[in-house]
């Protein structure tokens, strides 16, 4: 009575509840089920601690790393698997519910990182096995492909926390931050302290209002951040209102999806825009030279990034015709 009381303790808590169901699906340690539960690390350790005192989880090393998983005894041992078994079962009913959508949802985006991060080029030929590439990942190319561009004043809109802000900031001339919240703004400007980064301008600002001067930079940033607009449409004519004629607007955003769960847990405006729907908004606006394509997708993944880019229309002033001189009559 005394293990059974124990245990129904430890699962009248939900953050044990949902660390209990993804350590069920799949591997992970400490500082991966941090950026999927949205929990300090000290109660991620401490949960897990719990679980493994109980005999829920295991913990094994690997490559430095201490990664735990659900234990085998929850289907073998007498005593746990009836109740691993309703468990099972409740973790399946909850499935579509926003915490069970937005932990798995997370969940995929950590396993994509750590796919990128420790996987080398493969070879088709599986029996020559695979390169292993230590420092090898996207945001590494995404920094030298930013040194290819030359200067240039860009605008983040929707900045969030800075983290794209920043990245920019390592090859642009000028970065000009918006977001509507200053608590957030707080937090990026800190960000950018620690970083050492001066070149940035940070404004509060709503996406369809924004607080900038007509043609003021040569490139526009919305970078997840539509989905959030109040008006989208208005937001892209912002965003092409402060661009010089020439200059660039670009688009990461999600491709329409059925994933409701975001407008309650994230906060989402929009369940994501059609590729051609998203063309038109910008076409509208005034850009041209309009391309959306797609920038990101996992198999399995319920969300598709579209990278949509256009260019601002520049208006060539008409030559005014030659004045003629009157004729004067000959002497």
């Amino acid at each position: 009575m005394k293990h059974l009381s124990s245990l129904y303790r430890l699962f009248g808590d939900e953050a044990r509840l949902r660390l209990l169901r993804l350590l069920a699906a799949e591997r992970l340690n400490v500082t991966e089920l941090t950026d999927i539960l949205r929990i300090a690390q000290s109660g991620v350790s401490r949960h897990l601690g719990l679980l493994k005192e109980a005999g829920l989880v295991t913990e094994s090393r690997d490559g430095g790393f201490v990664y735990y998983r659900r234990s085998s005894d929850l289907e073998t041992d007498d005593r746990l698997a009836p109740l691993w078994s309703v468990l099972r079962t409740q973790f399946a009913d909850v499935a579509h519910t926003p915490v069970a959508c937005a932990d798995d949802a997370q969940l995929r985006e950590v396993l994509r990182i750590r796919r990128e991060s420790v996987e080398g080029h493969g070879s088709p030929d599986a029996s020559e096995g695979r390169q292993f590439v230590p420092g090898r990942s996207w945001a590494a190319w995404a920094r030298a492909l930013g040194l290819l561009l030359p200067p240039m004043e860009v605008a983040d809109l929707g900045c969030g926390e800075g983290f794209l802000t920043l990245e920019v900031a390592r090859w642009a001339r000028r970065v000009v931050a918006v977001d509507r919240s200053d608590r957030v703004l707080q937090r990026a400007r800190a960000l950018a302290r620690r970083r050492r980064v001066s070149n940035v301008v940070w404004k509060r600002g709503e996406l369809d209002r924004l607080p900038l001067e007509d043609a003021d930079v040569d490139a526009a940033v919305l970078s997840q951040a539509l989905h959030h607009a109040d008006d989208p449409a208005r937001a892209i004519a912002e965003a092409t209102r402060i661009v010089r004629p020439g200059g660039r607007v670009l688009i990461l955003d999600l491709r329409a999806h059925d994933q409701r769960w975001v407008q309650e847990r994230l906060g989402d405006r929009w369940l994501g825009f059609a590729d051609e729907k998203l063309a038109d908004l910008m076409r509208r606006s005034g850009l041209t030279d309009v391309t959306v394509k797609v920038g990101a997708h996992l198999s399995g993944d319920p969300f598709t990034v579209l990278v949509a880019s256009g260019t601002r229309i520049v208006v060539h002033k008409a030559r005014r015709p030659a004045r003629r001189r009157k004729a004067t009559p000959a002497a």
